[in-house]
């Protein structure tokens, strides 16, 4: 089997590979390094850690038809992607045994597309979960083979959330590549009718409009942590808003801190309030509601 991914939601599934006893990883395909840090320093994928960790081959290919050939010579049985980070054409796919099964984070059709996790939060749903399906020509549109189901915690990050799907998906993906293999897996088509999509995420998807309701406002709040941050303005500059606990029994003009609670700013917005918990102001730091308050004396946001 060939392992296909680069960031670090991916790195749980490749872990569960290299444990199962009865799966070998003949090659892992992975980005090529990429700067990162203030610095800009040649960085190492993920991936590409765990799979040298576990004296695994690599590849980074610039684009994967590179290695076309050398995957074909492997005679794989199938191949596994997670979060690969380029698309893989229809050639790659011919010489991946049974298939190239994905590992996506969400309960397809549900949330086809580039960010399905905080698709999930900002449509308020309750329950997600982790699809494993056989890759074809269209977007998050091939016959599955399992699905687990997880449920959205009330105050739980995309962050938070995509890193236990990842430790949940594993062990199904691992599950899914066995099945495929010897067939003890039926494929089932996707009820192409009933999908929705979630398409990638820019910084002015997330800015927040506070006459919205606490309810909407905490949902993007959530949903758009870590990547790209929630944000509003403060005197003039943006505010990014990384933690905040939406409050019921707050009225108000939006924007204005009305009060607060154990010292942490509370705004009012277009209906109840949020209690600024985590908060980080233009070219600094992250910093807690306290320090915020204390530091910056705030009196109202969005201007």
């Amino acid at each position: 089997m060939a392992f296909f991914g680069t960031p670090q939601p991916a790195v749980p599934a490749l872990r569960a590979f290299v444990e199962a006893d009865d799966v070998e990883v003949v090659a892992v395909v992975t980005n090529p390094d990429r700067p990162a840090g203030r610095g800009y320093k040649l960085t190492p994928p993920p991936v590409k850690v765990t799979a040298l960790d576990a004296g695994l081959e690599v590849w980074q290919p610039q684009k994967p038809r590179e290695r076309l050939d050398d995957l074909k010579a492997l005679d794989v049985d199938a191949c596994a992607v997670v979060a690969y980070g380029s698309i893989l054409p229809q050639d790659v796919l011919d010489v991946g045994g049974k298939g190239f099964v994905n590992l996506h984070f969400s309960l397809l059709p549900a949330w086809r597309g580039a960010a399905p996790v905080p698709a999930s939060i900002l449509a308020g749903d309750t329950t997600t979960g982790v699809t494993c399906f056989r890759l074809d020509a269209g977007m998050d549109t091939g016959d599955v083979l399992t699905r687990h189901e997880v449920r959205i915690l009330p105050d739980e990050t995309s962050g938070e959330l995509t890193a236990r799907l990842a430790e949940a998906g594993g062990p199904v993906l691992v599950d899914a590549i066995r099945g495929l293999v010897d067939g003890s897996l039926p494929l089932q088509p996707q009820d192409h009718d009933a999908a929705t999509y979630a398409s990638k995420i820019n910084a002015e998807d997330a800015r927040l409009d506070l006459t919205d309701s606490a309810e909407v406002l905490d949902r993007m709040i959530r949903g758009y942590n870590p990547m790209p941050g929630a944000h509003t303005t403060f005197d003039g500059t943006r505010l990014k808003i990384h933690r905040a606990v939406p409050m019921l029994d707050v009225d108000g003009t939006p924007g204005a801190v009305v009060g607060d609670v154990d010292g942490r700013p509370v705004i009012a917005v277009g209906r109840g309030g949020l209690r600024l918990d985590q908060v980080q102001p233009a070219g600094k730091p992250r910093m807690d509601g306290r320090d915020f308050a204390n530091g910056y004396r705030p009196e109202r946001l969005g201007s």
